[in-house]
């Protein structure tokens, strides 16, 4: 089971919203039977498995094996990942883009940026899978806490001549067998709810 799967499949995106097939997916982190669903959700079996070929004929449950169950045979599904995304490339034309964003200071510029890198790693994440690769990628997440908007502004300032100078010394556009990296640096407000 994957631990994040990104869904860029419309169709599969629309399954997995659905209420009562993200209430499966979500009791599916462990095989259980159509039977053992129904007894948890309080839903007839029939319903049950309407929903769970739904779900598996989106790749969004797996079968995990058969039980025997007195004279019956039970199969077993589990989720094939333990939460998903949905890729903005599922919405096609209408996905955010920060190409169609003019204001690079605004919130919704750094959305378009967060969902193209969704769009972007999860395709490229699942053609490694599929090949059975490795994807190098690097993240850094942290806390900051600036004392007025002037150090905050101070801080933006010094990053920027980091990582421009940092871009400038590892850059190499001759390079015949480089390959490019894309390089997002993002700062919000922290939400209070954290």
């Amino acid at each position: 089971m994957l631990d994040v799967e990104v869904i860029d499949d419309p169709a599969a995106a629309v399954t997995a919203l659905d209420p009562i097939r993200s209430r499966l997916l979500a009791e599916l982190g462990e095989p259980a039977s159509a039977a053992a669903l129904a007894t948890r959700t309080g839903l007839t079996r029939q319903k049950i498995n309407y929903h769970l070929r739904a779900l598996e004929n989106r790749g969004l449950v797996v079968a995990a094996g058969e039980r025997r169950w007195g004279g019956l045979r039970e199969r077993l599904l589990v989720a094939s990942a333990s939460s998903y995304v949905v890729s903005p490339g599922a919405l096609g034309e209408v996905g955010a883009d920060p190409g169609r964003t003019g204001d690079r200071l605004s919130a919704s510029y750094l959305i378009a940026l967060a969902a193209r890198a969704v769009r972007e790693v999860g395709g490229m994440w699942r053609l490694a899978r599929d090949t059975d690769k490795r994807l190098a990628t690097l993240s850094i997440d942290t806390a900051i806490r600036f004392r007025t908007p002037a150090e905050r502004s101070r801080f933006t300032e010094d990053l920027s001549d980091a990582v421009t100078a940092l871009a400038a010394r590892y850059h190499d556009e001759t390079a015949e067998h480089g390959r490019t990296h894309r390089l997002v640096l993002v700062a919000y407000p922290m939400p209070t709810d954290t």
